[in-house]
């Protein structure tokens, strides 16, 4: 019969080889999805991997890269941080939109002012939006025993809330003629994330979501605290002997990835989206836990996970326009890639035997 036999120890080869098999196994499957719609499954697969780079539209796609892959970067780096220590916030997402609000609140409460203060208020407004909202299921964890899982997930919903109020109150633009939604940042200089370099898609989240690259390399590998999220993620009894205290790790982990998710969502608001609105959940919160672990939770890896799946949205949008296929398909192609991830994640710790089991009798 055939069973799966826990290795000794994790391979080597099947955790580095996860990802491109992962890849490989999405496009092989998501051809298939693509000809059950009636596409030609090659044409599907090339103009959502080639045609953003190389193809008739790469000129507007290119910079389009960086705009997208830069929120799924900064939160993915912020949890991978916790997934690491066995820590689960799912919830990145609600503090990537009270990020955004925060932030937007900041500014906005400054109107028409043109002080070169007022955006780096908004980027510390945004990082504390999203570090308060993610001390919630922090606290109710450390101090209840909570799920943090049910907790960040929960709060997503209440974010949501929390932002269809705003665009329809508090911060709804009183010249916006009745409809929903804030002020146009493009249309207040000193709160505007506009491109650092004209035409390169590069600004200042961009920019932060490489230093915060940076900075999670550094402190996985050269700081103490790296060391005590490894221990804490592969034996937990050890970390609590070697003096890891759990309830300040869960701490400063959901911290860390709820400031980084609400930074995502301040740049966000504040330069390609524009303005806060009912519609400005993208999702990303919930694709970057893809990323984290395309990435292998390696800050590097989630870098080139996140340019990747960048481009998975980007061509996505180019299929749905040229090809006509629709965005459910498209979701679910981005969703295969954690599926199949998963599913060859598991020959990592376990191996495939063949034969009979004997049983003691």
């Amino acid at each position: 019969m055939l069973r799966l036999e826990r290795r000794p120890s994790a391979s080597r080869f099947w955790s580095t080889a996860t990802p491109l098999l992962a890849v490989l196994a999405t496009m092989i499957a998501g051809g298939v999805l693509f000809a059950l719609l009636g596409k030609d499954p090659f044409v599907a697969i090339r103009t959502i991997f080639w045609d953003p780079l190389f193809g008739q539209f790469a000129s507007y796609s290119r910079p389009q890269l960086l705009v997208k892959a830069g929120p799924l970067i900064l939160i993915a780096v912020g949890l991978s941080l916790g997934f690491r220590a066995g820590i689960w916030n799912i919830g990145a997402e609600g503090q990537y939109i009270i990020g955004a609000v925060c932030g937007a609140g900041a500014g906005l409460a400054f109107y028409p002012s043109e002080s070169p203060l007022i955006f780096p208020l908004m980027i510390l407004a945004g990082a504390l939006g999203g570090w308060a909202w993610a001390m919630i299921p922090a606290i109710l964890k450390v101090r209840f025993n909570t799920s943090e899982i049910l907790v960040s997930l929960m709060l997503v919903y209440v974010a949501g809330h929390i932002l269809s109020a705003a665009s329809f109150g508090l911060l709804k633009n009183p010249e916006g003629m009745g409809f929903p939604g804030s002020r146009n940042f493009q249309q207040f200089p000193a709160a505007h994330n506009a491109e650092i370099f004209a035409g390169t898609g590069m600004h200042w989240g961009t920019v932060t979501a490489f230093l915060a690259v940076i900075g999670g390399y550094v402190l996985l590998s050269r700081h103490i605290f790296g060391f005590q999220v490894r221990v804490a993620g592969q034996a937990p009894r050890a970390a609590r002997f070697a003096g890891v205290s759990p309830g300040r790790l869960t701490a400063i982990c959901l911290g860390i990835s709820g400031a980084l998710a609400g930074l995502a969502g301040l740049f966000e608001v504040s330069g390609p989206a524009g303005q806060i609105s009912t519609d400005f959940a993208s999702g990303y919160g919930f694709t970057a836990i893809i990323v984290a672990f395309l990435g292998r939770l390696h800050p590097v890896g989630i870098l080139l996970a996140g340019l990747l799946m960048a481009l998975t949205y980007i061509g996505g949008e180019l299929a749905q326009l040229t090809l006509n296929l629709p965005s459910a398909a498209i979701q679910a192609f981005q969703g295969m890639l954690l599926f199949f991830l998963l599913a060859f994640d598991v020959f990592a710790n376990f191996r495939l035997r063949f034969g009979r089991v004997e049983v003691a009798r």
